[in-house]
């Protein structure tokens, strides 16, 4: 009998947090804010993700921070039988013998770029800003900054991507400056460089978006099995195709590290990056459900962590991008 009304308040408690958290995203006194998902939904962080690229200030910079179950995710102009194994990608439990396969799901962004593979141990960020700003090297650099502090090897190539240089720490060669994050003491032209973090963008008129992967420790191996489409060879399309690369994971044997600690580093740079006072711990913020009392907010900036809450809010896009998902293509066994 009591099953109802603690329903009724649960509703409304998530509405009340749901409808202060909109107001705060999009007021614009918040120039700055910094976003963690508790959520590790892939619809729902992407979507999140689309609500704060346009729902923010114009003027405002925003790092979101979210990791994600096992999913691929493809860019906005890919074709799906190229890019991945479908027999894999996108089956539910029943439908799988491999119980690591079970729920692997097929998303498909927003953004460009190619596809990648997420899982508990790839810890993924967005940067919002406006698009006078946009800096295609500018976040990744960032990034590359937080995980030097894990890994020495790291730098942002040419293509903006995070990779680690796989060469000899040579006593007799001076190293580069610590601040230069293209170039690190191990970079070799006889060993090439491991892929840990890739990007991709959306631009538009007033706000730009750059988003990120980080492999940390993911399951290199599925990874590869997932990725991997035998159709390649037979289907010509008009979609972007995927760049191939030899990826790597920043955590190993002899890195240690573990990705709370990586996304604490990862905010702490945006931080320096826009000289911004740490003021509330992210401690303290992110052990628990959001609240929205004057404790939460920064003397310059939001840190507020994320999930649920933002259900109502994101619904629409959770729902746009569903559609089209494997169920509703031919599956092939």
């Amino acid at each position: 009998m009591t099953l109802r009304p603690l329903l009724s308040r649960s509703l409304h408690s998530r509405s009340t947090q749901s409808s202060q958290l909109i107001n705060l995203i999009s007021d614009a006194r918040w120039k700055y804010q910094i976003w963690t998902s508790r959520s590790q939904d892939p619809f729902l962080n992407l979507s999140i993700e689309h609500y704060l690229l346009q729902n923010t200030p114009r003027d405002s910079t925003v790092l979101f921070l979210y990791i994600n179950k096992p999913c691929v995710v493809i860019g906005r102009n890919q074709n799906p039988w190229l890019e991945a194994d479908l027999r894999v990608v996108g089956q539910d439990a029943k439908s799988s013998v491999d119980s690591k396969e079970a729920g692997i799901q097929l998303v498909r962004r927003r953004s460009g770029g190619g596809t990648v593979f997420h899982d508990e141990q790839n810890a993924n960020y967005s940067v919002i800003c406006p698009t006078a700003d946009f800096s295609r090297d500018k976040h990744a650099e960032m990034v590359a900054r937080a995980m030097r502090g894990f890994n020495a090897r790291a730098r942002v190539n040419e293509r903006h991507d995070i990779v680690l240089d796989q060469g000899e720490l040579s006593a007799e060669l001076p190293g580069p400056d610590t601040e230069d994050m293209h170039r690190t003491a191990y970079y070799s032209d006889d060993e090439p460089s491991l892929k840990v973090s890739g990007s991709a963008f959306k631009l538009t008129r007033h706000r730009s978006l750059h988003h990120g992967t980080c492999l940390l420790g993911s399951d290199l191996a599925m990874m590869k099995k997932c990725l991997r489409s035998d159709a390649r060879p037979f289907l010509k399309a008009r979609g972007v195709d995927s760049v191939r690369s030899l990826v790597g994971n920043v955590f190993s044997d002899s890195v240690k590290g573990d990705k709370d600690a990586f996304m604490r580093a990862v905010r702490d740079q945006f931080r320096v990056l826009y000289g911004l006072n740490e003021g509330v711990t992210d401690s303290r913020i992110l052990r628990g459900p959001p609240d929205t009392d004057d404790s939460y907010r920064n003397p310059d900036h939001l840190l507020f962590a994320v999930g649920n809450e933002m259900l109502t809010a994101v619904e629409n896009g959770m729902a746009e991008l569903k559609v089209g998902t494997p169920i509703d293509w031919v599956n092939v066994k």
